[in-house]
């Protein structure tokens, strides 16, 4: 044996290093048959010869281009195999994985707006979505109030797959229940009847498209559209009166369900 032939060996230690790889990776390979060291000496170590490193060089060109085990060692052990064709599949491989990254990161980018912002349309677009008397500033007001609970995570999450369409649908659909309250209120039903209790039922399936609204979240909500000078303008815009009637009947429906409304929290 010459001294090039010695000069040739390479310890599997610096054969990872060489290779950028661990060297527990290389014990994989040579576990698994598919690249081992060819020479062991006198006492017992395994060296890699040119022809191996080669091969190994090979082997980590095919796995950075993304290749399996498998693939790698049909591409290099069949002679049959058709190299070009393995590699557009692979390529054919990526093309779907990258199209679903970009769907991804697309999704994650709303989701990302919509706790942000709440409401992932300009403010034109929510003001010919919503109606003339939609303020924008509402939103960011709900962000400054109550962004670091679980209902904003909740309506964030809704709200990023949410499109303009279905914004337009669930704002119809509130106008069409406020409308109807204001005829209740105006025809005289009474708090606690079938006919008030079906509207707050109808209110709290409405208003959980936002977050899921429990009765005890509802009384709490009642009494914010009797107190909170904004609330209580709007719906007295609908009705004089129509606040605190709205404020009675979601009581009184609480009552049904055995819920105290003067203990009611927010839960």
């Amino acid at each position: 044996m010459t001294d090039r032939d010695i000069t040739e060996r390479v310890t599997v230690g610096a054969a990872a290093e060489l290779l950028g790889v661990t060297v527990r990776t290389l014990h994989h390979w040579d576990e698994i048959g598919l690249a081992s060291p060819s020479v062991r000496t006198g006492a017992g170590y395994r060296h890699y010869t040119d022809a191996d490193l080669e091969r190994l060089h090979r082997i980590v060109a095919y796995r950075e281009a993304g290749l399996g085990l498998d693939a790698v060692r049909e591409v290099l052990d069949d002679t049959t195999a058709a190299i070009g064709a393995t590699l557009r599949e692979q390529r054919s491989q990526l093309a779907e994985r990258i199209h679903d990254l970009q769907r991804l990161d697309e999704r994650l980018e709303r989701m990302t707006r919509a706790h942000e912002v709440g409401i992932l349309l300009d403010e034109d677009e929510q003001i010919e979505t919503f109606g003339p008397d939609w303020d924008p500033a509402h939103t960011r007001h709900a962000r400054t109030m109550w962004g670091g609970s679980v209902q904003w995570a909740q309506f964030a999450e809704r709200s990023a797959s949410r499109t303009r369409e279905q914004w337009r649908s669930l704002s119809d659909s509130m106008a069409r229940f406020q409308s109807d309250l204001g005829d209740a209120f105006g025809a005289g039903v009474v708090p606690g009847s079938a006919e008030a209790n079906e509207l707050v039922e109808r209110h709290r399936q409405t208003f959980s498209h936002f977050f899921p609204l429990t009765r005890e979240m509802q009384v709490c909500l009642g009494r914010m559209f009797q107190s909170d000078p904004g609330f209580a303008a709007h719906y007295d815009g609908i009705r004089a009166g129509l606040a605190a009637w709205f404020r009675r009947i979601i009581d009184e429906s609480a009552r049904a369900h055995g819920i105290d409304p003067d203990a009611a929290i927010w839960r």
